[in-house]
């Protein structure tokens, strides 16, 4: 009300020099004093007198001079009015904070019991982490993994395995067991396929699957992209050193490395490989690989000779295998890191992309 007044006396104070208003003894708007000035008059019948600017209009002439006068400064004073009015119900909404809602399974800790039996047979109480942390640490995971974009929508639950596709069943079973049993078994996958059956889609979600509904850190790299980073950072004006490359690399809990073996193989790709592969083994930290080489060790025919481009890739993909790729020691410590699982059948790339433009 302090503020309304102030208002109002800014808006008639001037006028209390031009005007005044002769109260008629009896009348229904008689005050004490016989003169009084618009600012008196605002204050003292704007709120029971004046509710509108009807009222006054309704007034004889005769016993208010200069009536329009009084009319235009109550319609001032309740618009000022409404616009404090107005001004203090936003700043209550402001200023109100609703309750925070408190997770009912950890009351807010982050924390969930999970019943358990112990060694004697007895059920012991143990504890995770709440659903409502991984829900809140998904988005933040997901954005970190660095899945390609072509590779988002890539779900276990879109994967096809059905119709042409039926020969995928078992490795898709494999990708959703691996999923169940993780962190328990922490044994890595080999997917091994010719190109275009989706490998890449199941491996992307397979560690979709990790980051939602266990919040497990996952890290996405391309093998040709990481060596081409890891050769840039060789460079002296790049501000980036091999070990701020490798460090996430070597650190996340689980890795996907996706076409194992497609870099030409030279002494320091092999020592790249053995470097990340025995760092990770060490540590005992879980790595999912693709690769479209075979995983066997063949020896070429004598006298034998390698064809030249343009055939050297399609004899690469048909010819080489992963021992010849990585190197036969490195494929060994992959069977210790890793389960086989073969995946064969139809390029999808070309069934699908072809028959669309047709």
């Amino acid at each position: 009300m302090a503020e309304l007044g102030n208002l109002i006396a800014r808006i008639l104070l001037p006028l209390r020099r031009m005007s005044t208003v002769k109260i008629r003894a009896g009348s229904l708007f008689h005050t004490s004093p016989v003169r009084i000035g618009p600012c008196q008059a605002a204050f003292g019948l704007i709120p029971k007198v004046f509710p509108t600017p009807s009222t006054i209009q309704g007034l004889p002439t005769q016993d208010v001079h200069r009536p329009q006068a009084f009319p235009a400064c109550v319609k001032q004073a309740i618009r000022c009015k409404v616009k404090v009015e107005e001004f203090s119900q936003v700043g209550k909404v402001q200023v109100i904070k609703a309750p925070a809602e408190v997770c009912p399974l950890c009351d807010g800790t982050g924390w969930k019991a999970v019943p358990s039996n112990g060694a004697n047979g007895k059920s012991e109480r143990r504890v995770t982490r709440c659903d409502c942390q991984l829900r809140a640490r998904g988005p933040t995971l997901l954005a970190a993994a660095r899945i390609p974009r072509r590779y988002e929508h890539c779900e276990l639950s879109n994967f096809e395995f059905d119709g042409p596709y039926r020969s995928l069943a078992a490795a898709r079973m494999a990708a959703c067991r691996f999923v169940e049993e993780y962190p328990v078994d922490k044994t890595g996958l080999l997917l091994i396929g010719t190109i275009g059956v989706g490998k890449t889609h199941l491996a992307v979600g397979i560690i979709k699957e990790l980051i939602g509904s266990k919040g497990i850190s996952c890290l996405f790299y391309d093998y040709r992209e990481l060596l081409k980073e890891i050769q840039n950072s060789y460079n002296d004006t790049v501000k980036t050193t091999e070990l701020d490359v490798l460090r996430p690399v070597f650190e996340t809990e689980v890795l996907v490395l996706d076409e194992l073996g497609a870099v030409r193989p030279t002494e320091w790709v092999w020592d790249t490989v053995s470097l990340i592969l025995n760092t990770r083994y060490n540590d005992n930290r879980t790595t999912i690989i693709t690769t479209n080489y075979r995983n066997l060790v063949e020896r070429e025919q004598p006298g034998s000779v390698r064809p030249t481009s343009p055939e050297a890739a399609r004899y690469a993909s048909e010819k080489e295998t992963l021992g010849d790729r990585i190197g036969n020691r490195m494929r060994s410590r992959l069977h210790e890191m890793c389960r086989i699982v073969p995946m064969e059948g139809q390029d999808y790339r070309e069934r699908v992309k072809s028959a669309s433009f047709r």
